[in-house]
């Protein structure tokens, strides 16, 4: 039985107001569309950020064209893993650096430059100068990682520096590109597209018949007189030039013709003890490694993963 209450309570209590759906619906269709407009939008690229855009013809044969996505396509089968590779790495060394608190500093970057460039010329041949402090200093950091808790005695590393003194010398070192042609008219014609404007990259890889450096530019990296392997006179043109400086046309002794450009010049210069102290302790301290280590060897410590899997 119902109280007098329960009663009053079914008589007075007003009805439960029922939502009314086609509004409802409409909010929904229009948040729906609003969010569609967005994810075009979010896939369409901005061209005002972007340099590329989809479909550009970038080349063309009897009027077929190659579209700018065919070409990256191939780029990328071609390069794409070597150069991922090295992206993947460099974030993995600048990542240990900080978990181990590892600095590089330019003036190391400098100093192993001027070192390696003395030794092997050739080390960084086809990577251009910022590519080739990226890597330098990846190398520094990875060699610090792995060196950090191996011990190495100041007396061991002054026995080092005495016995290879002579290594620590360093001459002025040239980085050179070099463009090679059959006559004298040929080299002339050569030199005379680069004074007015063309670029000697591309001139060396279209003309040079040096085969070994027309692909790369012409690049031939570091020189100096410690290097054995070239003809003297690409030195000797090369000793007379500034940064950026382009030499005229001259004789080499297989009677074909040649022009070079300098792209750096690094001063040559004696280093004492107290300044390659940490070089020299590192390279002993790697000499005790059992096996050669690559920065591959943290992809798992440092969570790196990539397209191309393991």
């Amino acid at each position: 039985m119902k109280s007098g209450l329960d009663r009053n309570r079914g008589v007075n209590e007003p009805q439960k107001r029922r939502l009314k759906t086609k509004p409802l619906v409409l909010v929904i269709a229009i948040l729906a569309l609003g969010n569609l407009f967005w994810f075009i939008g979010w896939l369409i690229p901005d061209k005002a950020e972007s340099p590329f855009q989809a479909g550009e013809e970038v080349a063309s044969v009897a009027g077929k064209p190659i579209k700018r996505e065919e070409w990256m396509t191939a780029m990328e089968k071609k390069v794409g893993r070597e150069v991922l590779l090295d992206l993947v790495n460099d974030k993995v060394m600048e990542t240990a650096a900080k978990e181990y608190k590892i600095d590089v500093s330019d003036e190391d970057i400098d100093r192993e430059l001027a070192l390696l460039s003395s030794i092997d010329g050739k080390a960084y041949t086809g990577l251009d100068a910022d590519q080739m402090r990226r890597k330098v200093r990846s190398e520094l950091i990875l060699n610090r990682v792995l060196t950090k808790d191996i011990v190495i005695e100041d007396k061991a590393v002054k026995g080092y520096y005495k016995e290879n003194e002579d290594q620590f010398e360093i001459p002025t070192t040239y980085r050179t590109s070099l463009l090679v042609a059959s006559t004298d008219s040929e080299a002339k014609q050569a030199l005379k597209e680069l004074k007015g404007g063309s670029s000697f990259d591309v001139l060396a890889k279209e003309r040079s018949i040096e085969p070994s450096s027309a692909s790369i530019g012409g690049d031939i990296g570091y020189i100096s007189s410690r290097t054995e392997e070239i003809d003297p006179a690409i030195l000797n043109a090369a000793e007379k030039l500034k940064k950026d400086g382009v030499s005229d046309v001259f004789k080499l002794a297989d009677g074909t013709y040649a022009i070079v450009e300098v792209g750096d010049v690094l001063k040559g210069r004696s280093f004492k003890l107290k300044e390659v102290k940490e070089h020299i302790r590192s390279e002993l301290a790697l000499q005790q490694l059992s096996q050669a280590v690559t920065p591959e060897t943290f992809w798992k410590e440092f969570d790196a993963h990539w397209f191309y899997g393991k």
